[in-house]
C-alpha cells in the first residue's frame, strides 16, 4: 500500500449469505460506503482450502473454546455434557471443524475491497461476529439472528453471513491466500476525484 486510499481487505461472503439472496445486497452496502471492489469471485471451496484459511495454532483454538465456555456459562448449559470436554483447545478444535464444515457447505463470493480504512470500514459494516449482538443497520445485524449458544447446541458454527479480515496482517495474509495478483484490478471509480 504507497496510499491509505489503497488499503485492501478481504470480505467473503459465506454459504448462507449466498443461499439467501444477500450477495447483491452485501456489495451494494459496500459500494454505497464509497469502497472499491477491486476483485470478485464465486467459488465453492473444498475442506482442505477452508482448512488452510483457519489459523491452527493452539492459542487462536483455546480463544475459540474460551468463547464457547463463556457462553456455555451465561446460559446454565453443561459444557461437559454436550461437548464431552471443558478443554477449550479440544473445543477450539471442534468449533473450527464446524466451521470448516459451514464454509464448505455452498458456494462462497470472495471479495478484495480497496478504500481508505478498508478493513476498519469493512468490519463495521459487517457488525459484530455473533449476529445476535450486531446492531442494526449492519449486515449482520439486519439479516441473521443465529447466537452461538443454538450453534453450540447444534453443534454447527454461527451462521454470520460474512467473513471480514480483522487486521492489515490478516488482511495480506487472506488476500494472498484466496487471490492471485492477476485476480485483482486497478480501475478509477467515477467518485474517485470526489471521494
Amino acid at each position: 500500500m504507497s496510499h491509505p486510499k489503497q488499503e485492501r481487505t478481504l470480505l467473503l461472503i459465506k454459504p448462507d449469505g449466498v443461499k439467501r439472496g444477500l450477495v447483491g445486497d452485501i456489495l451494494t452496502r459496500i459500494e454505497k460506503r464509497g469502497l472499491k471492489i477491486v476483485g470478485l469471485e464465486m467459488f465453492w471451496a473444498s475442506t482442505d482450502q477452508i482448512d488452510g484459511h483457519y489459523p491452527t495454532d493452539d492459542d487462536w483454538k483455546r480463544k475459540i473454546g474460551e468463547k464457547t465456555a463463556d457462553s456455555y456459562k451465561k446460559y446454565g448449559f453443561d459444557m461437559q455434557e454436550e461437548l464431552g470436554t471443558t478443554d477449550h483447545v479440544e473445543v477450539g478444535n471442534m468449533v473450527r471443524k464446524w466451521l470448516i464444515d459451514y464454509m464448505a457447505s455452498g458456494p462462497i463470493v470472495k471479495v478484495v475491497i480497496e478504500g481508505i480504512n478498508a478493513i476498519a470500514m469493512v468490519r463495521k459494516i459487517s457488525g459484530m461476529t455473533l449476529p445476535s449482538m450486531a446492531e442494526l443497520g449492519t449486515i449482520r445485524g439486519d439479516y441473521s439472528v443465529d447466537d452461538p449458544t443454538a450453534a453450540n447446541k447444534d453443534q454447527r458454527a454461527v451462521r454470520n453471513l460474512v467473513h471480514a479480515s480483522a487486521t492489515l496482517e490478516e488482511a495480506s495474509h487472506e488476500l494472498k491466500y484466496w487471490f492471485s495478483a492477476e485476480d485483482v484490478f486497478e480501475y478509477k471509480r467515477a467518485e474517485d476525484d470526489v471521494m
